[in-house]
């Protein structure tokens, strides 16, 4: 495994990204076209995949392979599948009926440029094609296609579970451990799946997998308190989307709940907890630790 350092770490994650936007983009332009109009099903999903983004989600699933020294062409398709879940999830989320948000990554929601209708279908057209990107990977053998399969699949059930709670609180009062449990389904899932997709690339044991889901939980938590939090104290370009939009909405959040400073202290205990997880690994975790303390930073 190649020795990381904070001084090449930004390097690692860029190619990482890179990879992964330049494997996206080859795949979904290697659809057929169904017609001769940039009204067509692929480009209603090109305009939301390749619109940018962290690609932190991605990057994760590439970084702990890298722990086990697996191939980072195996890791390929589950990096991008990841993707593909997250942004379906996405144009799902902006839609009217869900969150009513007019901006994603500094541009219209693609329900603004296409139509709900137009919308609906892209999101379901990206969550088919991750599943078919893993079931037609050949540099993955057929059990651990199955154990991925099969996580992806359980982890975009909880997300779906996590926005449902999320429509259902709507401008009601709720306790802190019903907003836990919304996001670690809404948030917390898919970032579980990432993580523990680079590990199940290379059978590692069921004690890392297990380390490993324990510090997804932590992260995932941690990585959404501190959205909430971005939420009130950051501007609209920063973002990349409306400022304050879960107030607006009447949808309760950390800060509003337990108080801005509170929620501060709270997913910075959390990044730590996540960080002391992995000290019981297996493997040298220190690639892992580094690619936590940039989302703790927010350094994408």
């Amino acid at each position: 495994m190649t020795t990381i350092t904070k001084k090449n770490l930004l390097k690692i994650h860029d190619q990482y990204r890179e990879r992964v936007n330049s494997y996206l983009n080859i795949y979904l332009s290697s659809i057929p076209s169904s017609s001769n109009s940039n009204i067509e099903l692929k480009n209603i999903m090109k305009y939301s995949v390749l619109a940018g983004g962290k690609r932190f989600r991605p990057i994760l699933t590439y970084t702990v392979a890298s722990l086990y020294d697996s191939e980072i062409e195996k890791a390929d398709s589950s990096a991008s599948a990841i993707e593909l879940i997250h942004i379906y999830s996405l144009i799902h989320d902006d839609l009217p009926a869900m969150d009513n948000d007019d901006i994603r990554h500094n541009q219209p929601s693609n329900h603004k440029v296409f139509g709900e209708a137009q919308a609906i279908l892209a999101g379901d057209g990206l969550q088919a094609l991750a599943f078919s990107l893993i079931s037609n990977d050949p540099l993955i053998n057929a059990d651990t296609k199955i154990k991925l399969l099969e996580l992806m699949a359980k982890s975009s059930y909880a997300m779906a579970e996590g926005q449902s709670i999320d429509l259902s609180v709507v401008s009601k009062k709720v306790d802190l451990n019903i907003l836990n449990k919304m996001h670690q389904k809404k948030t917390g899932a898919l970032l579980n799946c990432s993580i523990k997709f680079g590990a199940l690339l290379h059978n590692a044991s069921e004690n890392d997998l297990s380390i490993l889901e324990s510090f997804a939980s932590h992260l995932g938590l941690a990585y959404q308190i501190q959205d909430d939090v971005l939420d009130v104290t950051t501007s609209d370009e920063v973002l990349g989307k409306r400022q304050n939009s879960d107030a607006v909405k009447n949808k309760p959040s950390y800060p509003s709940i337990i108080g801005l400073n509170e929620s501060i202290k709270t997913f910075e205990n959390l990044y730590q907890s996540a960080l002391d997880e992995l000290t019981q690994l297996s493997v040298e975790s220190k690639p892992l630790r580094l690619l936590t303390k940039r989302l703790m930073n927010r350094a994408f």
